[in-house]
């Protein structure tokens, strides 16, 4: 016990000199790095900032997809199989993930390797914007297709322009919670950044291959390296510093019918110039309908044929 000091620094005995200039030395340490913004608080306060700031979404003109468009990716409600609410893909960062501000020659941005999630807030924002990326060549302002290869890439400033990644699972990289195949948000665009968009149904997929994707409509998005799709998973929740999250994976949930289920059912949301006072929760209801009415169409086609 003879390292512990009992007395107040003011209080000169024993190595009284030391102490005094070492408790100067923590307030100069500390004044420096709130000055440089370097304090866990101010990172913490700046992140909540930075992420959250509004972004424009593109209009779609003609309806459809297109290259350099800047989307929302929502994933529709859970059905009979799960008990999930909606959910949008976004970014989970801490403070750790963060450029050092100090550097004078760079604004702070956001460093991958990060994780995603599904978050509950459909207000677009740097977190959940993402912005169709060409790998093939295409130039942009030209259509999206149906099994055309692309890419997700973040906004331009804060956060980084990092590429939305999978790869398959091994026995140290996977999900935390699901142990399903990891997403990722990386620096670099290779071929594990490939991903293409898939016809929701799957009885007229083959007649609808190369035709533009429609905005606001239901879709699969597949991986092009494991040909497995983007999900949703309702069961497994993540604790991000923006609150409880559901876990997205790369793996196709199929049913009894060999059809995907609706952790895969995704929408590309965008302004659009017919409807741009249309919510997200009117969207989901209008496709919700639009999928109660084929059911029933493919009912009564049973029905006839039998």
């Amino acid at each position: 016990m003879a390292h512990v000091r009992t007395y107040n620094p003011r209080v000169r005995v024993g190595n009284w000199k030391e102490d005094v200039t070492l408790e100067e030395e923590t307030l100069k340490n500390f004044i420096l790095q709130k000055d440089r913004g370097e304090l866990t608080v101010q990172k913490e306060g700046g992140l909540r900032q930075n992420m959250l700031k509004p972004v424009s979404l593109s209009v779609s003109q003609d309806g459809f997809l297109h290259f350099g468009d800047t989307v929302m990716l929502l994933n529709s409600e859970g059905g009979e199989h799960e008990q999930r609410g909606s959910c949008v893909l976004s970014i989970i960062a801490d403070s750790s993930n963060i450029t050092s501000q100090s550097d004078t020659n760079s604004v702070p941005h956001l460093l991958g390797p990060l994780q995603v999630g599904g978050a509950h807030s459909m207000t677009p924002c740097v977190r959940n914007a993402f912005i169709i990326t060409s790998v093939d060549g295409t130039s942009d302002g030209e259509v999206l297709r149906y099994d055309q290869s692309f890419a997700l890439r973040t906004t331009v400033g804060f956060a980084g322009e990092l590429f939305l990644a999978s790869d398959r699972k091994t026995f140290l990289k996977c999900a935390k919670k699901s142990r399903l195949q990891e997403l990722s948000l990386v620096e670099e665009c290779d071929f594990l950044c490939w991903w293409k968009v898939i016809y929701f149904d799957p009885q007229a997929r083959l007649e609808n291959e190369g035709y533009p994707v429609q905005v606001n409509s239901k879709v699969l998005i597949s991986h092009c390296k494991t040909n497995q799709c983007l999900a949703a998973l309702g069961n497994h929740i993540l604790w991000t510093p923006f609150g409880k999250e559901y876990e997205l994976s790369a793996h196709t949930f199929l049913d009894s019918h060999k059809a995907e289920r609706d952790n895969n059912h995704w929408l590309f949301f965008m302004a659009h110039s017919a409807n741009q006072n249309q919510s997200l929760m009117g969207l989901q209801q209008d496709s919700e309908i639009t999928d109660e009415h084929r059911e029933n169409q493919e009912d009564t086609q049973v029905k006839e044929c039998s």
